[in-house]
């Protein structure tokens, strides 16, 4: 049960999240190992020797919060700058104010909001002033800044992982809500120890939901004539009915997700294997992304052990193709749970990796005359195709020819492992070397 005062008028249509914006580090939840007392940012901070940063983390973990909390701590002129509403022309003003305020004796610290959304151009923009410190710069992104940023400009700034915040921190963040006079002041509203925990896991380490959640079930509580509020458990279910999955198309997570998806299958796990999938596809990923995927395992991981995969992963991505999602949920669940299951080799893989190598380091080395195409009179003079044996007028359908470059005689790039039907493919191979072997011996 909690009991509170009226909040001021003017405050009181913002969002819970933006009236709890904590002002001082003292007030900031989580992140301790980076601001509890004696760690390298908080010392920072404290002595206000703040130098170029990047803090990156998901949403809703206090990015923002901690520029804002600099910018109250600092001596130092302060620009808040937003990557989606500015442009070039933008940022060559305030790098010129920035300028002046170096030449004037004065720091500027200029907080960039999801900078990852600047191209290449507007983030070369930055480096000169940065070098020569006319500004102290602090991103903030969601994205693996080693993707996003550019190099040159990554290099000199400082990279801070913000981590997503535990269940016990989102309780702590609600409960202070609860008895915030920028929270629900006036009003006494029950809501149980359970449910809040039920909202820090819906909220999956992000601050800003919790909250937003939070005032969401307690707008639609149960009142009674005296203003009293109480959150039953079936309002609570219907406020959290949908759970916006953190999945960015175009982000890491989207690498993370097929990485997960891609190596579950490797390792045989199916039910892995369905739980990513369906990670990606309820997240909004583009089934066929996924079903091209699959035809890439196909023959990456499992290859000549089951060569009926490749056939498997094709026509779902036709399917996926012809139907769409949702239907072809089912489909890509098929294609998965196939590829987990079937023997793996990735002999076929490592053939054309090995091959590649030579191709790469040997680029000139002369296709044998023998297996040269002879079209024209001038090439059958030079010994186009002389010596080419018809492998079909041979009973065994195999000769003696030699089809590699002379320097790479001898190599072996595809070596078959005995799963599923490679076996037999490993057979079939140490049949052909001792056919050549048995009649290279009988030529001698």
């Amino acid at each position: 049960m909690y009991q509170q005062s009226m909040f001021d008028d003017r405050e009181k249509y913002n969002p819970l999240a933006s009236r709890l914006r904590p002002e001082t580090i003292e007030e900031f939840v989580g992140q301790k190992h980076l601001l509890a007392a004696g760690k390298v940012l908080r010392q920072l901070i404290d002595r206000d020797q703040v130098s170029s940063m990047i803090f990156w983390g998901p949403p809703g973990v206090g990015k923002t919060t901690l520029a804002r909390i600099i910018a109250r701590r600092t001596k130092a002129n302060f620009i808040d700058f937003s990557a989606v509403t500015s442009g070039i022309k933008e940022i060559k003003e305030v790098m010129g104010r920035a300028e002046g305020n170096r030449l004037m004796g004065e720091k500027t610290i200029l907080f960039v909001d999801e900078i990852h959304r600047f191209n290449k151009a507007q983030q070369d923009a930055f480096l000169p002033f940065v070098e020569k410190g006319s500004i102290v710069l602090i991103g903030a992104t969601t994205e693996n800044p080693s993707f996003e940023i550019n190099s040159a400009l990554l290099s000199r700034c400082k990279v801070f992982v913000l981590q997503a915040l535990s269940a016990e921190d989102l309780k702590q963040l609600m409960e202070h809500a609860l008895h915030s006079p920028r929270g629900f002041g006036n009003q006494r509203v029950e809501i149980s120890s359970e449910m809040l925990h039920v909202i820090a896991n819906f909220a999956n380490g992000d601050g800003r939901t919790a909250l937003n959640t939070l005032e969401m079930v307690v707008l639609n509580g149960d009142s009674d004539d005296e203003g009293n509020i109480r959150v039953t458990m079936e309002t609570l279910e219907q406020c959290t009915s949908k759970k916006s999955l953190l999945y960015d198309k175009n982000g890491e997570e989207h690498y993370n997700l097929i990485s997960a998806l891609h190596k579950s299958m490797r390792n045989s796990d199916v039910d892995a294997s369905i739980y990513w999938l369906s990670r990606m596809l309820e997240g909004g990923e583009d089934p066929l992304y996924i079903a091209r995927r699959v035809v890439r395992f196909a023959s990456e991981d499992v290859g000549m052990a089951d060569s009926r995969a490749l056939e498997i992963a094709v026509a779902v991505y036709q399917a996926c193709h012809f139907i769409g999602m949702p239907e072809c949920s089912v489909h890509l669940t098929h294609a998965v749970t196939y590829m987990a299951l079937a023997p793996k080799s990735n002999a076929v893989y490592m053939a054309y990796e090995a091959a590649k190598k030579d191709a790469i380091q040997r680029m000139a080395e002369p296709v044998p005359l023998q297996i040269r195409n002879a079209p024209t009179k001038l090439m059958k003079e030079l010994r186009y195709g002389e010596g080419y044996q018809y492998a079909h007028d041979t009973e065994d359908k195999l000769t003696m020819m030699r089809c590699l470059p002379e320097a790479l005689q001898g190599r072996r790039y595809y070596v078959p492992t005995g799963q599923g039907t490679e076996a037999k493919v490993r057979e079939r191979m140490a049949a052909i070397e001792e056919w050549r072997q048995r009649h290279s011996e009988s030529t001698r």
